[in-house]
């Protein structure tokens, strides 16, 4: 197994640790939405504070719920990790060829000029 296999699985394990350990905690146990996003627990924050806050503006999109939220957010990363993989393949296919590629050929030397020579 060639050093970047490993360390490519223990990164694989690492993430898939990051993902688990919180469920497996319970560490939203106990919660309405155990896991609601940073927006939604700044806006509690907020209106614990200052409850007479009025926002600047408001969304262009509403989702219906927060399912269609959730799918939405998770076709944008999807489309972010699509748009990420096509560069980096595209970089690496890039590299490959011109590894394969042969080497140019040296450029003959100029002959000399005759003009020249007699002088």
């Amino acid at each position: 197994m060639s050093r970047n296999a490993k360390i490519n699985g223990l990164l694989l394990l690492l993430v898939a640790a990051l993902a688990v350990l919180p469920l497996a905690l319970g560490m939203g146990e106990g919660k309405e939405e155990p896991f609601a996003g940073a927006d939604a627990q700044a806006e509690t924050a907020i209106t614990e504070l200052k409850p007479d806050y009025e926002p600047w503006f408001s969304p262009l999109y509403e989702p219906p719920s927060g399912e269609v939220e959730s799918a939405l957010f998770a076709l944008q990363a999807a489309l972010g990790a699509g748009v990420l993989a096509y560069y980096f393949g595209v970089r690496k296919g890039r590299r490959q060829a011109a590894a394969a590629a042969p080497a140019p050929a040296p450029a003959p030397a100029p002959a000399a000029d005759p003009a020249a020579a007699e002088s």
